[in-house]
């Protein structure tokens, strides 16, 4: 006599691994699309030559502010960013912070020079030198052995360019 209950538990088993196989077939062959999309290389989108973008210059006017405004207003850039090298200075804040409000100083210093007349221009040169002397002290400062000699010429500086340099004395030199 032969077990039978060992031919049924073994052909059990190929009857699942052949329906499975079957199974595996089918959506191989049918596929999941979701899958398929999300695994296959997208084509890159060639631009149609008969579309191209077109750019149009515009002319932009600029902020539309009068150069007395201006003015006024470059100055209390200036003003803000002299006080924050001096409030910096004091502190012994970073260095980086320190080159950084010289630099935006100068640079609005540079923009009211661009709204003065040439003696003005003249006169403000005089300081522009000295705040970028100023700057390159400061930048060479790395160790902050020179800060308080440093302030002072900063503090010294703002002084000269309030009292030169405010609205008051040069509105009939603003162009």
């Amino acid at each position: 006599m032969k077990d039978t209950r060992h031919m049924t538990h073994d052909t059990g088993w190929k009857r699942i691994a052949y329906i499975f196989g079957v199974f595996f077939i089918i959506i191989s062959l049918v596929g999941c699309d979701a899958f398929v999309r999300k695994f296959t290389r997208k084509s890159k989108k060639e631009d149609i030559p008969g579309e191209q973008m077109v750019l149009a210059p515009e002319e932009y006017k600029g902020s539309g502010l009068s150069n007395q405004d201006l003015y006024r207003q470059y100055f209390v850039y200036w003003q803000s960013w002299q006080e924050e090298l001096l409030e910096s200075l004091l502190r012994k804040d970073n260095h980086k912070k320190q080159v950084s409000c010289v630099g935006q100083a100068i640079s609005s210093l540079e923009q009211l020079r661009a709204l003065l007349n040439d003696a003005k221009k003249k006169q403000l040169d005089v300081y522009m030198k000295q705040m970028v002397e100023l700057r390159n002290s400061i930048d060479e400062d790395t160790y902050s052995m020179s800060m308080s000699s440093n302030r002072l010429t900063a503090d010294r500086l703002k002084r000269a360019i309030m009292r030169d340099f405010s609205y008051k004395k040069v509105k009939a030199d603003l162009l």
